[in-house]
């Protein structure tokens, strides 16, 4: 007796994140391989189960008149499903063929039945799905994190096959399972038959241990930040127990080495070769075979200088919807990969006979787009894509992407990465504690001509504010006197349990609401970067330690429209002057720092009767939308760096997202 094909449905919930869930695309890897049907889904479940009624409602007039193109109808569809008006379903009923009038009614029973089933959640009693997957990231993404899974329970036809697992799940699976019912799964999927030991096949299969499936992120809009590129690990764990570090707890058990070149091979046979490497292993340098991971990495093709030459992205496409390999995949990777073809690669006379192809085979919108339209516009449209398509030989890099510890670098080390096109070195330089070792280690990336460097610069765990200026000057004195750049990413520590792991806003025993605002507010410009022009570094934080901790004290807004408030309205000038005699004033001080440090300036004649501290305070109450954004200095730096962002793969791979990416908001306060 064959098998029964299960529905399973991997979700991520609706954050948002740099890089592609690797364990999800591992777990469809080995659905794949047992025959299961998956899909893979991002975002709001409620929109997600919108799109699955309003396919089986299209299927189903279908079914009943395959002569109309409903999917060229689906946005009047998708309006009435919603909205349940009678008077648009009329409208769109009576605009149909005059052919299908007799079929009219059918059609009506049929959207109302689908407008009532999503309305009034009829989905709800009736689930369709075999196993749910959902995957979970950082802590502080509780909230959205509970809600999938919440939302996630009507569609799984067992809650027991509800499976969750992830950073989140690990570190609060008690509170997970307390907040919701369903027991989390915690840590790694490196034992065979974890999932499902009644299956033959399954019982030998290591879910850690499978290549990735690539195709499951076409089947969402979500685009990832990374680009074309194998994320792998060449090691796991690591050997340190950092206090504010998650990886002993999600993997405990340092592995050395491996295997990845094979898991390569499959890639690029399914999925093409990619571009560039990601390695997310958490300490690499640690392992004693680190000369065999180089020497592998090189054999994979990543050598020094190395060029990459994309393939026939339709080719494989076309390859792997011939073999049927996840339709919905490869039909919405057709249609993107024609799109910008048209839109970027041919002009002229060409681009008008690939249009008219594409017209032909309804290729022009997607909601038209078929897997059979396409596999036969295809034969028509290989030679011209294969002809015009970007073959422009590009660099290859390597990025181990978690950072790489100071403390294992030789000059045996360095010379080796030196080797591998790596862009950019990240060295770890998590506290002031380890400046001699980080120091080392930069010095040695410059003797080997490694001259572009990354590090995250963790804050508010057990440093002073203090040390994290010191932590950016190095880099930026480094940067000036070996002609290299450092690009600095301050990360606010955010504790790994308990209630405060649930959101942003830990503070450290020695930093305060204000500060970290104001390294936040300092970094908005920048959308978190420190780059290492002096200039740029002084004017931001400070030309010394005593400037930089002014500045932690300075008044929000003033901090952002530097330009505004210090030239044009000269109210910098006098809020330093108030600030200092609050300051030197021991009697008053105390008062006036607890206030500014609480950074809550509401309601002030509540908070304090001292006529003094009030007149200072009152600098405070001057809010964003009081400015009108028009500090021409800070729109200047924030173009610039949006740019730089834009055109910099590895600049957007490192953000912290602690930043704030639109207008700022108007409230002063903790956010």
């Amino acid at each position: 007796m064959s098998k029964e094909i299960r529905k399973i449905l991997l979700i991520e919930p609706g954050y948002k994140n740099k890089y592609p869930p690797i364990g999800l695309m591992k777990i469809a890897t080995y659905h794949r391989m047992l025959g299961d049907h998956v899909v893979f889904y991002k975002g709001d479940l409620k929109e997600f189960v919108f799109s699955q009624v309003l396919n089986d409602c299209l299927d189903k007039l279908n079914e009943i008149n395959n002569t109309i193109d409903w999917r060229r109808k689906s946005d009047e569809i998708v309006g009435y499903l919603k909205s349940g008006h009678s008077t648009k379903l009329k409208t769109f009923l009576d605009e149909l063929d005059q052919s299908s009038t007799n079929q009219i009614p059918l059609f009506e029973i049929w959207l109302k039945h689908f407008s009532d089933y999503y309305k009034n959640r009829k989905y709800e009693e009736d689930p369709k799905w075999d196993r749910v997957y959902i995957t979970t990231l950082f802590t502080f993404y509780w909230d959205i994190t509970i809600k999938t899974i919440e939302d996630a329970k009507c569609l799984v036809k067992d809650q027991k096959e509800l499976k969750i697992g992830g950073v989140l799940a690990s570190l609060l699976a008690k509170e997970v399972e307390a907040e919701t019912g369903i027991k989390p799964f915690e840590g790694i999927l490196d034992r065979p038959g974890m999932l499902d030991p009644h299956i033959a096949k399954a019982k030998h299969l290591v879910i850690d241990d499978l290549p990735l499936d690539y195709s499951i992120l076409d089947e969402i809009d979500y685009n990832y930040p990374t680009g074309s590129a194998y994320f792998t690990f060449m090691t796991k764990g690591c050997t340190r127990t950092c206090a504010f570090c998650s990886v002993p707890i999600l993997e405990p058990t340092y592995k050395e080495k491996i295997p990845t070149k094979n898991k390569f091979a499959l890639i690029d046979e399914r999925y093409g070769e990619q571009q560039n490497l990601l390695l997310m292993d958490n300490n690499v340098l640690a392992s004693p075979k680190f000369p065999e991971i180089i020497q592998e990495i090189k054999e994979m093709g990543f050598v020094k200088g190395a060029k990459y030459v994309e393939p026939n992205q339709l080719e494989i496409a076309i390859r792997n919807l011939k073999k049927g390999v996840n339709d919905a995949a490869y039909i919405k990777r057709s249609y993107s990969i024609l799109k910008d073809f048209i839109e970027k690669r041919v002009k002229g006379e060409i681009a008008q006979s690939v249009y008219d192809i594409y017209d032909q085979y309804q290729l022009i919108k997607f909601e038209t787009v078929t897997k059979e339209n396409i596999l036969s516009a295809s034969e028509e449209l290989k030679d011209i894509f294969e002809k015009y398509r970007n073959k422009a030989p590009r660099n290859r890099y390597v990025d181990f992407n978690q950072g790489t510890d100071a403390r294992y670098v030789t000059d045996e080390i360095m010379k080796m990465i030196s080797e591998i096109p790596i862009n950019p070195l990240r060295i770890a330089f998590d506290y002031w504690g380890i400046r001699k070792q980080y120091e080392h280690a930069v010095r040695l990336a410059a003797k080997y001509d490694i001259n572009r460097l990354s590090n995250y610069l963790l804050f508010n765990f057990k440093d002073k504010p203090e040390e994290l200026y010191l932590r950016m000057q190095i880099n930026m004195e480094l940067s000036e006197e070996l002609n290299i750049h450092i690009y600095s990413f301050p990360m606010k520590y955010i504790p790994l349990f308990g209630e405060e792991a649930k959101h942003r806003h830990h503070t450290g025993k020695l930093w305060n609401k204000k500060f970290i605002r104001a390294i936040q507010s300092i970094s908005n410009a920048t959308r978190g970067i420190v780059p290492p022009e002096r200039s740029f570094f002084q004017k931001a934080y400070g030309s010394d330690v005593n400037e930089y901790m002014i500045l932690l004290y300075m008044p929000e807004t003033f901090i952002i429209y530097r330009q505004l408030f210090e030239e044009e309205l000269g109210l910098t000038k006098k809020w330093k002057a108030q600030f200092h005699s609050i300051k030197s004033n021991m009697e008053l001080w105390p008062e006036a720092k607890a206030i500014i440090e609480n950074n809550d300036f509401s309601n002030l004649s509540d908070k304090t009767k001292n006529a003094e501290i009030l007149s200072v305070l009152e600098f405070y109450t001057v809010t964003r939308e009081d400015v009108k954004k028009s500090d021409d200095e800070y729109l200047e730096l924030r173009k610039k760096f949006d740019h730089l962002i834009e055109s910099d793969q590895f600049m957007d791979l490192t953000l912290t997202y602690d930043y704030e990416e639109r207008e700022p908001s108007p409230i002063i306060g903790e956010h």
